[in-house]
């Protein structure tokens, strides 16, 4: 899951919870692109079902490492609730390349689920244009359980910029599965020396000890890709400066790059590359597997990453025994909750959709305790939603429920992503603020140029957005 940034990562704190992601793209026979049909259900239908003026749904959804066989299995699974309703499904790893003439066109599918680093650029597009259906009453709109749909999202989530990307409130866009990010340790090793995962930074160094102690590293990351290092960095900021801290993080506001909290949060990462035994040696120059590979071989205590960790090195070698543990983010405080950031997939309905009655029905419907259960069933997938850890538990392993249940049960989560820049800017955010912190651990940087650059960074974007009239 190389720089899986990412689906949308990062907005307002206390969001209960981003993996997991599915990367890669599979494939099948079907040809791509093509609107392949579900399997029709019978027409009969009773007084109590809701019915449609339109009774045809046309929708695209992204094939990544998930599949489609979720979305074929919902599709007949509404339509047998639904009678008369026919749901076309075009699916593609390249889904945008495909979606993309018809949204030019004025005729966009009625649903869409994107995702996929070459897929999301369209939808960002989409939400700068305002070109989704808003779809708050459908979250305000009671649930399966007697109770609105929105209390059973998980904390947050709707009210972060993944789902409210204007800041009023408004939902435009709909969660789907998420995936959890944080430090990992051996669990083994934890549990035969006894040693209790760390809740708080001076205990996270405290552990260096331990470290020393079993010839190994403090921390190691995925040098050639410093992007995982948001893993620690957004809950952290969250932790030292609340909403306000992330909305300045996240809306280039050059004032955070001289606020305490850039100090606390990047001081971390210079205390880990100036601490003795600190920073596993020759982390800068590893990528994902090679730094992920040699965590697993005993040679570093801690590594970020996410909850597809466990699947994605599965044939990697090991050291005896080794467990995976999930620990989060310390906090700064004793005292303080542990956090977690998480990336939340989307499902929106364009503005110009031709059946939005129909296309809400059917989004309402995956909130469902089978649609949840389908998802974890058929896509290994587990959605944003209250309880469902216990739901799916018989089709996760059992090192991906305990991540999701601790999360479930408390953990405090952060989800949110940098708002657009100007149409034409020369800025990735992502790249500006992360690609550097390599040169930071590796002490050719100092955190007060590092701190100029970004400011700078940031003014400059302010100015774009400006000029656009955008701010």
């Amino acid at each position: 899951m190389i720089l899986k940034k990412k689906w949308i990562v990062l907005a307002s704190v206390a969001l209960l919870l981003a993996s997991m992601l599915s990367g890669c793209g599979s494939s099948n026979n079907q040809a791509a692109g093509e609107n392949q049909p579900a399997p029709s259900a019978p027409e009969e239908s009773n007084g109590d079902v809701e019915t449609f003026d339109n009774p045809e749904l046309n929708i695209a959804v992204f094939q990544g490492g998930y599949g489609r066989d979720y979305w074929d299995s919902v599709a007949a699974a509404f339509m047998e609730e639904y009678p008369g309703t026919k749901i076309n499904i075009s699916a593609s790893p390249k889904i945008a390349e495909l979606i993309r003439p018809k949204i030019v066109a004025g005729n966009p599918p009625d649903f869409m689920y994107i995702s996929g680093s070459d897929n999301t650029p369209i939808l960002t597009g989409l939400i700068k244009d305002k070109a989704l259906l808003e779809l708050t009453d459908i979250f305000e709109s009671e649930s399966e359980s007697e109770v609105p749909l929105k209390r059973r999202i998980l904390d947050g989530v709707l009210e972060s910029s993944s789902s409210a990307p204007y800041g009023d409130g408004k939902v435009y866009l709909a969660p789907y599965n998420f995936g959890l990010m944080g430090l990992w340790y051996n669990k083994d090793l934890f549990d035969s020396k006894q040693i209790a995962p760390p809740t708080t930074w001076d205990e996270f160094f405290a552990a260096n000890a331990v470290a020393k102690d079993n010839d190994r590293a403090l921390f190691t990351y995925q040098g050639l890709y410093p992007g995982y290092l948001e893993e620690m960095i957004v809950p952290a900021i969250a932790n030292a400066g609340g909403p306000q801290a992330l909305e300045q993080f996240f809306n280039y506001d050059p004032e955070f790059w001289k606020s305490e909290t850039f100090t606390q949060v990047w001081g971390l990462l210079e205390r880990i590359a100036n601490e003795d035994n600190g920073l596993m040696k020759g982390t800068v120059a590893l990528n994902h597997t090679q730094s992920q590979t040699a965590f697993l071989q005993g040679k570093a205590m801690f590594i970020p990453n996410g909850t597809w960790f466990e699947d994605e090195m599965k044939d990697a070698p090991r050291e005896d025994g080794f467990q995976f543990g999930f620990l989060g983010v310390p906090s700064l405080d004793a005292g303080g909750k542990v956090m977690a950031l998480t990336q939340v997939e989307q499902m929106v309905i364009p503005a110009k959709a031709k059946n939005p009655e129909l296309a809400k029905a059917f989004m309402k419907y995956l909130y469902t305790e089978k649609s949840v259960k389908l998802n974890a069933e058929k896509a290994k997938g587990v959605m944003a939603v209250k309880g469902a850890p216990d739901l799916v538990k018989e089709y996760i392993s059992d090192t991906t429920y305990n991540i999701y249940k601790a999360v479930d049960s408390g953990m405090v989560a952060v989800n949110g992503s940098f708002q657009p820049v100007a149409k034409g800017s020369k800025y990735n955010p992502s790249d500006e603020v992360y690609k550097p912190i390599s040169s930071i651990m590796s002490k050719q940087m100092t955190l007060q140029e590092y701190s100029d650059k970004m400011y700078k960074v940031y003014t400059d974007i302010q100015k774009e957005l400006a000029e656009q009239g955008e701010q």
